[in-house]
């Protein structure tokens, strides 16, 4: 029974409770964590690591006067909690549920929204120049991850924190993880300040201010005991306890840590991400501080659930799970492989005859299969956290001495590298294969996460070439074809389950820019529709056509594969002998692959009246499922009946969606 998190409706209930009971408010906030989200999941170990850091944020500051801005975001579900929304927590990333990322129509409370990393401290700063130059009060905290700072938007934000304001905020929150293992330079410099801290003079004055709290002494010793202990079990390193929150630097003297110092913002820590007394001690301090400060606190991903703490990789973000154990549903014998998998396993097999293949992920190897290559091959894999801009370029340099990458980046993330890939790439004409995960909707996550605009951003490229899989034989096709293509090639397909089609032992190489006729027109003088069903919308394109067949309409059938170069030949052909086509995309309509059909038979002086399905010129919100909001919008079986049947003036009981249809 929960004593505490009953009593809290808002962040004003939190201010009014004792430091002892919300300690009790964070263990019971752990218990909503790990059984609310066992039903649907979510992100498990992000949350459970920031309760006590997010009760001590409400304690001290005052939303939504104070701003808090969330990197990434995803580590957001306690404040939601803490700030109204608790009695729909339980509703999060499902239909007309809560969003799983900071929504600033959502709540007062979220003052900015995010889903990708990086972002926040050039928001917050925003932020703070706007009130400065306003003449307010208000409080802008940053939280950023480690993970954070393998991003170069944090760098350029840092680079200008000191120049631009004297009072700011930031909580590096350092749990050693991304969503797989950090790396890098920055992951190492982040430890060594865990294993061998070196404070400068505002440790003094924070030892000072403590000690005048009430109760100080024992916050000072708690503080000591963090230092000594918790780093030692969180780093495996074995410290012994300073007898001063500063520690000589080995040379005489007080050392400092040299990124935050010498970009002119203050450090302080590491203190313990789950010790609330020292946490609304240290928060309080930076409430008087004058000048940038960042405070660096230790937490643990997935604290509180031995599930997530045994598996933080897993737990980062999953789907149901036993509150329990933390065992996951199996998966039901004949279920389809996973479209990353395929990827990666297929990457493996690529890799044993190719010797100058090589994968490139941005901290995701589980979420995009490169964890296979991985296990099988760790000198042939790269991990460059989450850097994508970084990522790209990296490939084309790996590129232009000899090598074939293989990058593999959600659709949504490599919209962050976009000038990469224009610049680094394209206008140098490299054989950089990329692999885009998640194309189309990931639907619990929502509109940050969609990729439904990649179609769009590489039409427009010279030299891409762009295909799209029906099922994961194809895409093992498509990737063996890329190898042997000698411009950028970029490969998008859905996330989940593939459509169970047995992948060949040797791949096969598709001619470039050819379509596959799957049904021709029968020739039998009815009403001819073409139907060219792009990706995994073949599938509905092939179920539609079996439909209006059965009605009497003479239906083809063709998967185009390529969006880029576009089979003009086939596209012309079958404008010239249907009445109607219909192409279905996964993807927005705006500059998509039906807007290309659409340039074609312009330029070809045809005027086959075109029926476009896709996503509307509009962010997607999260569902629980891909196909309610293929439902919705139109993107579904019934609704490219109904289209064909409303064109030709046959009586028709489907109620259209017109936003979702071109």
């Amino acid at each position: 029974m929960s004593r505490y998190l009953d009593m809290v409706d808002g962040p004003e209930h939190v201010k009014k409770l004792t430091v002892p009971q919300l300690q009790e408010l964070a263990g019971e906030i752990r218990t909503e964590l790990i059984e609310g989200l066992a039903k649907n999941g979510g992100h498990v170990g992000p949350n459970l690591g920031v309760v006590e850091l997010s009760i001590a944020l409400h304690k001290v500051f005052t939303t939504p006067k104070d701003k808090f801005v969330w990197d990434v975001s995803h580590q957001v579900y306690v404040h939601k909690i803490l700030t109204g929304r608790k009695n729909r927590f339980r509703t999060i990333r499902q239909t007309g549920g809560l969003n799983g990322f900071a929504l600033r129509t959502e709540s007062e409370h979220d003052c900015f929204g995010a889903g990708h990393a990086g972002t926040a401290l050039s928001a917050a700063l925003g932020m703070a120049a706007a009130r400065d130059r306003r003449g307010t009060d208000e409080n802008i905290v940053c939280i950023f991850g480690d993970a954070a700072l393998t991003n170069g938007i944090s760098f350029e934000a840092l680079n200008n924190i000191g120049s631009t304001t004297k009072k700011f905020i930031g909580i590096l929150n350092d749990n050693e993880w991304s969503i797989a293992k950090n790396v890098g330079a920055i992951s190492n410099y982040l430890n060594k300040l865990i294993t061998n801290p070196r404070y400068n003079q505002l440790a003094k004055d924070f030892e000072g201010f403590v000690r005048r709290l009430p109760k100080g002494d024992i916050a000072l010793k708690l503080a000591h005991r963090a230092e000594g202990g918790f780093k030692g079990a969180l780093t495996g390193v074995g410290l012994q306890p300073s007898n001063s929150l500063v520690e000589s630097d080995g040379r005489g003297g007080h050392g400092s840590p040299v990124l935050f110092e010498e970009m002119g913002i203050r450090y302080l820590g590491p203190i313990d991400g789950h010790n609330l007394p020292l946490l609304v001690s240290t928060l309080e301090f930076a409430k008087t501080c004058d000048h940038p400060i960042v405070i660096h606190v230790l937490t643990q991903k997935g604290k509180g659930f031995e599930a997530a703490l045994k598996q933080p990789e897993k737990f980062h973000g999953l789907g149901p799970y036993n509150a329990q154990t933390g065992e996951t549903p199996a998966s039901r014998p004949g279920t389809p492989p996973n479209y990353q998998d395929v990827m990666g396993q297929t990457l493996v097999k690529l890799c044993q005859t190719n010797p100058n293949l090589v994968g490139i992920t941005a901290a995701m190897p589980s979420g995009t299969g490169m964890k296979h290559l991985e296990k099988a091959m760790p000198d042939r894999y790269y991990d460059v956290g989450i850097a994508e801009e970084h990522g790209v370029i990296f490939a084309a340099g790996m590129a232009t001495m000899g090598l074939r990458p293989v990058v593999a980046i959600y659709s949504s993330f490599l919209q962050r590298a976009y000038d990469c890939i224009h610049h680094d790439v394209c206008l140098q004409d490299l054989p950089v294969i990329f692999c885009m995960d998640r194309a189309g909707l990931s639907a619990n996550d929502g509109p940050t996460h969609h990729g439904i605009f990649d179609i769009s951003y590489l039409r427009c490229l010279p030299n891409v070439i762009a295909m799209a899989p029906a099922n994961e034989d194809e895409l093992a096709d498509m990737m063996f074809t890329a190898t042997k293509a000698n411009h950028p090639t970029f490969i998008r397909y859905p996330r989940g389950a593939a459509e169970g089609v047995p992948i060949k032992n040797e791949p096969q190489l598709l001619e470039i820019g050819r379509a596959l006729v799957q049904q021709d027109f029968a020739s039998n003088g009815k009403r001819k529709v073409a139907l060219f069903g792009l990706g995994p919308m073949n599938a509905i394109a092939k179920r539609a056509a079996d439909q209006l067949t059965a009605e009497s309409f003479d239906v083809a059938v063709v998967n185009p594969r390529f969006t880029k170069p576009i089979d003009v030949e086939t596209h012309e052909k079958f404008a010239r002998e249907a009445e109607l086509i219909v192409t279905l995309e996964d993807h927005a309509l705006m500059g998509g692959y039906g807007a290309g059909v659409l340039e074609v038979l312009n330029e070809k002086s045809l005027k086959t009246p075109v029926v476009r399905i896709g996503w509307p010129d509009q962010f997607i919100e999260h569902a629980t499922t891909q196909d309610e909001l293929r439902a919705k919008y139109g993107l579904s079986v019934e609704h490219a009946v109904a289209k064909v049947k409303q064109h030709f003036g046959v009586a028709c009981s489907t109620k259209s969606a017109p936003l979702a249809i071109g």
